[in-house]
């Protein structure tokens, strides 16, 4: 058994150097293998910390977790040598005795490197985008070999900008567009005057702000939005959605920042005027996520009040699997912002106008960068 421990992060590469473009055997050409990873493999939760290049080295931790217990360490390098690389580990017990002997380690000698993937003898690290990773683990047991896969996510930290704390409620707000619980008479408003897309628009035209509260179950939102003219030109939800009048809601779960266009790294809810909601998805298209984000919008004259419950997933969400909310707890972050599309009689809308100030001519980032995104703490 102690060899499958040995290739949990490894894997025997099924596919010939030949097909792709390989580089040289240096480390600046696998520094994105830098940075901490998580993930599930064993029945349990992994750890993998990965050093920048340096001193002619990469190191790394490793720890695998087991029912709140760890189960085993692992020190890693991968250091240049005869110009070459190889990787080395050791491995601990739970008290950090260590499996081999005082001067041995586990060596694989690299294969060859592309643009996407290293390849040592026994092991491969894939590359799937900036914050995800596929190792393919060789199991070998007698005779038989059985290859098994294993996804990594990148957790990152992303500066704090819009930082705002968010009190906790007593007892969940009622989603029906009144805003009459206690909560919300003690929670502050803050602005939505950002403007991200359009020409400058007069108060007349838009004016917008909004609170927020929370309990262990979901993030509540309330948002008032004066606006002269409601459109709703695509009666179909999954029509050119942004371009007709919709509150859009970004949300982070773990903070984390980073690209999250055609995955679920972060989300972006276009909630339209009659309390559909979308987002694109991870084939490329429009999808309806009405079971994450529950509404009711009520409008007097030109003032409408939103209130929203919106259920936060982590980014191991899956489309077409039943995927469990996150609880929420006290001094918990989370990636945020708050945007309202305004078109008032045009083929595309005429402005969108932001909670949080983004730098650069492109502020029209929210879709796809969580970066952009404030920051909210959750507090009693």
């Amino acid at each position: 058994m102690k060899i499958l421990f040995t290739l949990f992060v490894l894997a025997i590469s099924l596919c010939s150097a030949s097909q792709e473009n390989t580089l040289e055997p240096k480390l600046k050409n696998i520094e994105w293998i830098s940075g901490t990873w998580h993930g599930e493999a064993f029945g349990g939760i992994t750890e993998e910390i990965w050093s920048e290049p340096s001193g002619g080295s990469m190191m790394a931790t490793f720890k695998l977790i087991n029912d709140d217990k760890v189960t085993f360490y692992e020190i890693e390098i991968i250091r240049e040598i005869e110009n070459s690389l190889i990787l080395q580990l050791k491995h601990f017990d739970n008290t950090l005795k260590g499996w081999e002997s005082k001067n041995e380690t586990v060596d694989f000698p690299l294969k060859y490197i592309t643009e996407n993937k290293v390849v040592f003898e026994g092991m491969t690290f894939e590359k799937v985008s900036d914050q995800e990773m596929n190792v393919y683990v060789d199991i070998k047991e007698n005779d038989t070999v059985e290859t098994s896969k294993f996804n990594y996510k990148k957790k990152t930290e992303k500066p704090y900008k819009s930082f705002l704390e968010v009190k906790k409620a007593d007892a969940s707000p009622m989603i029906d567009g009144v805003a009459d619980e206690n909560i919300w008479q003690k929670t502050q408003w803050h602005p939505i005057d950002q403007l991200w897309l359009g020409k400058p628009y007069s108060s007349t035209d838009f004016e917008g702000r909004y609170k927020l509260t929370w309990t262990k179950d979901a993030l509540y939102l309330l948002a008032e939005i004066k606006d002269d003219k409601l459109l709703d030109i695509n009666q179909d939800p999954l029509t050119i959605w942004w371009d007709d009048d919709c509150l859009e809601i970004f949300i982070d779960e773990d903070n984390s920042g980073g690209e999250h266009q055609y995955n679920h790294n972060a989300f972006a809810y276009h909630v339209s005027l009659d309390g559909n909601v979308v987002d694109m998805s991870p084939e490329k298209i429009g999808k309806l996520y009405n079971s994450h984000v529950e509404s009711k919008r009520t409008t007097k004259d030109n003032t409408s009040i939103w209130e929203v419950k919106i259920l936060l997933f982590d980014d191991s969400y899956q489309e077409y699997q039943v995927n469990t909310p996150v609880e929420l707890v006290t001094g918990k972050n989370i990636g945020f912002a708050l945007a309202y599309c305004d078109n008032d009689n045009s083929e595309h809308r005429e402005n969108f106008i932001g909670s949080v100030y983004v730098e650069g001519d492109d502020k029209n980032r929210g879709w796809i960068d969580a970066n952009i995104f404030g920051t909210l703490k959750l507090i009693k």
